[in-house]
């Protein structure tokens, strides 16, 4: 596969914009694999073959989702390598390509994860020291860490080929790849101990253990749990829609016989 420096530069441009839009301002884009994949062929000139790798690589992706800061494999990139290759090579070349980057996708996205709490410690001092110009200046690193954790492996696949990705892989020593993969596993952790703390958890301490159990003990997958959920959430929310019309009937009511008496 031979690529012109404009479409390494495109591809790698759209791989950063994927990621930027994302995770640094307000989502402009829709973050689906089939979208990217799209997008990826309108820009090799091969729409048809972007959409049945964007959608192959959406129906891997489905149900798969980072939840409390857990880092999950990076199926928008993976669908614009995969595009990209699979003009010329093939869908099945493409993907053979494209997947390993977005295995890799998780250990990026956990070193972007460490190099932003950095960011965020130090925009602190700024606030606390009244910096306020520097504070907003040193913010926006966060999303250039997170573009380029997509569009530099998107510029070194489509430069070197599937070779060159294979071989960053294979070459990781053992300690780094086990301590990333810890790191990875600690984020989730935290970040539901964090979101927890801002739900009202001891009020809803039942439907809590619920999740719990139908999720630890049944294994029941997320799709299943999720549905439960809604199913549980709906039945409060009916409930509670119920209480507030007898309250306001209740009330109503002794409105008028107030009003009798007088």
């Amino acid at each position: 596969m031979h690529l012109t420096i404009i479409e390494i530069v495109l591809l790698t441009t759209l791989a950063f914009i994927k990621h930027v839009d994302y995770y640094g301002i307000p989502m402009i884009f829709v973050n689906y694999p089939v979208f990217w994949g799209f997008f990826t062929g309108l820009l090799m000139g091969d729409v048809k073959t972007g959409l049945i790798v964007g959608g192959t690589v959406q129906l891997m992706s489905l149900g798969v989702a980072g939840f409390g800061g857990s880092s999950v494999p990076d199926y928008g990139t993976t669908a614009i390598i995969a595009t990209a290759f699979g003009t010329s090579l093939g869908v099945s070349a493409g993907l053979a390509v494209g997947l390993p980057v977005g295995m890799l996708g998780v250990q990026l996205d956990v070193i972007v994860k460490i190099l932003n709490g950095f960011v965020v410690r130090k925009s602190q001092q700024y606030a606390n020291q009244h910096k306020f110009k520097k504070m907003n200046a040193i913010l926006w690193l966060g999303p250039v860490f997170f573009g380029l954790s997509a569009a530099i492996p998107v510029f070194v696949s489509v430069t070197l080929g599937q070779s060159a990705v294979n071989f960053l892989l294979e070459s990781m020593p053992a300690w780094f790849m086990s301590g990333l993969t810890l790191a990875g596993k600690m984020l989730p952790a935290v970040g539901i101990a964090m979101l927890l703390n801002y739900m009202p958890t001891k009020k809803l301490t039942n439907y809590l253990l619920i999740g719990f159990f139908i999720a630890a003990f049944l294994k029941v997958p997320i799709i299943g749990a999720a549905i439960v959920g809604f199913a549980l959430a709906f039945s409060f929310y009916k409930r509670a829609e119920k209480d507030n019309q007898l309250k306001t009937a209740v009330a109503a009511n002794n409105g008028s016989q107030i009003g009798e008496d007088e």
